[in-house]
């Protein structure tokens, strides 16, 4: 490999972190434009969400088509559902032992009469609109095929690829040509990827710059118990439950943490996972993931698989109980528990999804007052970074763990990746120590 020798102010995570640090700082200094800025974060991730579509119908239909084998399709869909499932439910349980030990609003003492609930109307107006678990099913098969791209609905997308990659199967030797176009026209939208994200030092410090600007540091103060139980809780997840998952799948915890920095500090800026999908999927794929398993699972995991989400999920409906002295026996947390395994899996690509799916669940079940919400509204833009970047890394681990369940992973490969990123590491630091 050929070390560039560029100044270590060229490297992505550098500038992506330089962004957040500046963007911070005109949040906390200038909050007036800071709360302008929002505009360039959200550009930014518009970009990368005009080509998602298309890279994973391409990635899905190349990666199945290669396999030459239907029965394999089918192994790794049911791989990935039992390992989506299985992590879900343990960050649902993480998220529900830990609000109950910290009690994080417990002494607020707040009526919940006298709050106002027309702060929320909007995220209720949207969690009555998902419907149930027959609409969620149906809402996965697209009015037309185009319909599904154009709408931008990950799931109906992914049902398509699935459905012309088993076609391309079927049709034998006679679909390469088309299959080669495919894979060639993918090349070409990952070239565009890579220009776009030059942009993300940019959106990630405008979207740093907003949630400060807009919500202010007196903000966190405020409900600063939550913010911090919630942070600690995620990291004692990705340290213990991922952590143990990456070393079982020959992956360990810090060296997919240093090699995914890039993706994981521009989520942490712009608190949106599908702006570094693309990316996500090439360096997995660098990894030694199989593409197929790459092209299936890694999209998939992001509606079935928000681990950050499910987390959320528990200690804020319990923080709002807490905090409404609104009691709760422990049957009433077992099905509200039980109620998240649903309602969890069907929030992806829904404008501030975890703040719908919960305000879903509340509407459902009703033994927790639902005007309760607006305790979170001034730091749900701080929440969601936590659960964002968690969201990131459970998909990309568990996406090395069903690849090696499945037998589809390279350990070879990935160990020539991490030490020619180490090399390159370590000969960078040596040009930058001669100048």
């Amino acid at each position: 490999m050929e070390i560039s020798k560029s100044h270590w102010y060229s490297q992505l995570y550098v500038q992506v972190l330089i962004g957040i640090v500046i963007g911070a700082a005109i949040g906390y200094f200038m909050p007036d434009i800071g709360a302008k800025l929002q505009p360039f974060a959200d550009g930014f991730i518009k970009l990368i969400k005009m080509l998602l579509a298309p890279i994973i119908f391409g990635t899905v239909v190349v990666g199945i088509a290669k396999m030459g084998s239907i029965k394999e399709v089918g192994r790794i869909g049911v791989k990935a559902l039992i390992y989506f499932e299985i992590l879900s439910t343990i960050a649902l349980v993480v998220g529900l032992i830990v609000v109950n030990i910290v009690k994080p609003g417990a002494g607020m003492n707040i009526n919940a009469s006298a709050l106002d609930g027309s702060a929320v109307s909007k995220y209720s107006q949207a969690a009555s609109e998902q419907g149930g678990t027959i609409d969620f099913f149906l809402n996965i098969i697209p009015h037309t095929f185009i319909g599904a791209f154009s709408n931008g609905v990950m799931l109906q997308v992914i049902l398509l690829s699935v459905l012309m990659g088993v076609a391309l199967v079927q049709m034998g030797e006679t679909s390469k040509p088309l299959i080669n176009t495919i894979d060639l026209f993918l090349q070409g939208l990952f070239k565009i990827v890579a220009m776009v994200m030059r942009l993300a030092p940019i959106g990630a410090g405008a979207g740093m710059a907003f949630t400060i600007g807009k919500y202010g540091i007196g903000t966190l103060l405020s409900l600063g118990q939550l913010l911090v139980a919630l942070y600690i809780t995620t990291l004692i997840f990705i340290v213990v439950v991922l952590g143990t998952v990456a070393r079982w799948s020959g992956m360990p915890l810090m060296q997919f943490l240093r090699y995914f920095k890039d993706e994981i500090l521009i989520t942490l800026g712009t608190c949106s996972t599908e702006a570094v999908l693309p990316r996500m999927m090439v360096k997995l794929e660098k990894l030694g993931c199989k593409k197929s398993v790459v092209g299936m699972v890694l999209p998939t995991g992001y509606t079935f698989n928000a681990d950050g989400t499910c987390i959320y999920l528990t200690m804020a409906a319990i923080f709002i109980a807490q905090a409404t002295n609104t009691p709760l026996t422990f049957v009433d947390q077992m099905i509200l528990l039980g109620v998240f395994l649903l309602t969890s899996k069907g929030s992806a690509g829904v404008a501030g999804a975890g703040f719908v799916t919960l305000a879903a669940t509340l509407t459902t079940i009703h033994s927790i007052p639902l005007v309760g919400l607006v305790l979170l509204l001034g730091i749900d833009r701080f929440l969601n970074e936590a659960r964002a970047v968690t969201n990131l890394i459970g998909n990309g681990i568990g996406t090395i763990a069903i690849a090696k369940w499945d037998n589809s992973f390279d350990v070879e490969a990935c160990e020539r990746e991490i030490a020619a990123m180490k090399h390159e590491k370590a000969q960078r630091k040596m040009l930058l120590a001669q100048k």
